[in-house]
């Protein structure tokens, strides 16, 4: 049985340290009691999960632990980072890994997210041994049948924020991993997302420290519901956010979380049950996009049309370059071309999914988020490559 004060005290003591987040073991309480209300758990789901929870507590304690010991972190300088977000399923990742051909900029390696102490810059010997045990704890990992085609994930390749928000139990994709309505709700309307982006920041800060600074380019789809909360923790924060087809993304988000709950799941999912789920997720998330975008700073906000970005990487990143203040040298130009060419639509297998499936229907959705469509002149899937196409 998941036992948050269990949790927590073995969190305590792996790290050294006691728990200094005000409130924070409080989500991890509420989280735990809507998994048990919501999702039925198997046996080997819970170990999962249990192992996932505890490895999130004993992250965010080490991290405190290095700021206890090393004082001089807190005022490490976090500048200027750039937010490559969108709705889920919109490119995001196929984004980041275009930022990633930018050594102007510094991206979460995927062993940092998992295991990011100790810094980097304070013990550069471990990082070798973290990459081994990232591609152990892969290989140990249940995974599904077409994860590749659905998800970019690269041994030491970028990473999202995803990891670093569950420290505080602040990511919104733990409602994708589990059947948590409730908890995803409760993560809008009542937890601190201040704080939940204030120890983002801290982890930051513990992995920049006696290393190269750089801007910091942080992807996580879901950072389109806390752009005001960033704000407050960056005020120099920029954004850039991509956008696709509604349709498609209600669709390819429901696949993804039909998966994955399954690893976890002791019962078959419920395809419509997802799909009713995913089409309230995206409904919050874009009832936050157009509140920002009418809001005092909607214009800090670079918008990216997915299928452009697709067709010609390029040129789309000398726009967003040129929105952020930046140029676009020749060696970067020539990387991304040469990434996109080297990672062509479906290399990694095909990610088929229809609406349907998930007891939805297409022209609903695209009704439901006809107001949004329209402020971003986002084309139907069908469109949208079809119009890049043409422009190829």
């Amino acid at each position: 049985m998941l036992d948050a004060a269990s949790i927590m005290a073995q969190a305590e003591e792996r790290a050294g340290i006691a728990d200094g987040d005000a409130g924070v073991a409080d989500n991890l309480v509420r989280l735990i009691a809507d998994i048990g209300a919501n999702f039925p758990v198997s046996a080997a789901g819970e170990r999962r999960i249990a192992a996932t929870l505890l490895m999130d507590a004993t992250n965010r304690l080490e991290c405190l632990k290095w700021l206890r010991d090393y004082p001089e972190i807190a005022a490490e300088p976090i500048e200027a980072p750039v937010f490559l977000m969108g709705l889920p399923r919109s490119g995001t990742t196929y984004f980041q890994y275009l930022f990633d051909r930018d050594p102007r900029f510094r991206l979460v390696r995927t062993w940092e997210s998992s295991m990011p102490s100790p810094p980097p810059g304070f013990a550069p010997a471990s990082i070798e041994n973290r990459r081994a045990a990232w591609r152990a704890m892969q290989k140990a990992r249940p995974h599904f049948d077409g994860f590749e085609a659905l998800h970019l994930y690269d041994e030491d390749g970028s990473d999202e924020c995803h990891a670093f928000l569950q420290q505080s139990w602040g990511a919104a994709g733990l409602h994708n991993l589990y059947r948590v309505p409730g908890y995803f709700d409760w993560l809008l309307d009542g937890l601190d997302l201040t704080q939940t982006y204030r120890i983002h920041k801290r982890q930051l800060q513990c992995l920049q420290w006696r290393g190269a600074r750089k801007p910091w380019a942080l992807k996580y789809p879901n950072h389109v519901l806390a752009m005001n909360e960033i704000l407050e923790v960056y005020p120099d924060a920029r954004f850039v956010m991509t956008h696709r087809d509604p349709a498609q993304v209600v669709a390819s988000i429901a696949k993804m979380t039909w998966n994955l709950r399954g690893l976890c799941s002791a019962a078959p999912v419920d395809r419509h049950e997802v799909g009713r789920d995913m089409l309230h997720f995206i409904d919050r998330h874009v009832d936050r996009i157009m509140a920002f975008d009418a809001g005092p700073h909607g214009s800090r906000v670079i918008h990216v049309d997915y299928y452009a970005l697709a067709a010609d990487p390029v040129a789309e990143m000398r726009g967003i370059h040129a929105g952020l203040g930046i140029d676009t040298p020749d060696a970067v130009a020539n990387a991304v071309a040469h990434w996109h060419a080297s990672n062509p639509k479906n290399a990694r297998g095909r990610n088929d999914y229809a609406l349907e499936q998930y007891g939805l229907d297409a022209d609903t959705v695209r009704a439901r988020f006809a107001d949004y469509a329209g402020r971003f002149s986002i084309p139907t899937e069908h469109d949208g490559l079809a119009r890049a196409q043409a422009s190829a």
